[in-house]
């Protein structure tokens, strides 16, 4: 099985942070293929940026999306111009606090204020985590244990806590409102 998966927001959100933790979770901690591929603007923090992750459990040979299975959506600029990428059938989760979907949106959307929940742990930078648990929870992609040792293997011990709680969080938070 392949999954195309399009992380879209702002620099300064930890886009590609999430991309990379994604790939490596499926490839080191989960034994899959992965890929990845980003773009941003020529500022570092918000300009619009994106990661892509390919995984299959199968050798990739093309690493770039022809048909998004799964979109994150962290910002309304990055919602508008990748959003319609997806198949009709995509799983689409996006932050409450920041994106407001299209009436006419194909695929199925998850919404988690992923923003808001990370200012109550003290640093909205952790937004990224919350969504990454809040994706292990309702896509079936990669597991909350094998994400947990991923993010352990790549941030530092200075904010690994605060990060896991992000992680935590979004895994257990409970769904309110799917479209």
């Amino acid at each position: 099985m392949k999954t195309e998966i399009r992380i879209a927001g702002l620099g300064g959100q930890g886009v590609i942070l999430a991309g990379y933790i994604l790939g490596k979770t499926a490839t080191i901690y989960q034994n899959k293929h992965a890929t990845l591929t980003q773009s941003y603007g020529p500022e570092s923090r918000g300009s619009a940026c994106s990661a892509c992750v390919i995984i299959s459990d199968e050798e990739i040979f093309y690493p770039h999306l022809t048909n998004t299975d799964v979109g994150i959506f962290m910002s309304q600029d990055g919602y508008h111009k990748f959003n319609r990428e997806a198949k009709d059938s995509a799983l689409l989760f996006l932050d409450s606090d920041l994106v407001k979907p299209e009436e006419k949106d194909a695929g199925k959307l998850l919404f988690i204020p992923a923003t808001q929940i990370a200012e109550k742990l003290g640093k909205k930078i952790v937004a990224n985590m919350v969504i990454l648990g809040f994706l292990a929870r309702h896509s079936g992609i990669v597991t909350l244990e094998a994400l947990r040792e991923a993010v352990g293997s790549i941030v530092s011990k200075k904010h690994l806590e605060l990060n896991l709680k992000a992680l935590y969080q979004g895994y257990n938070y409970q769904v309110e409102k799917v479209r």
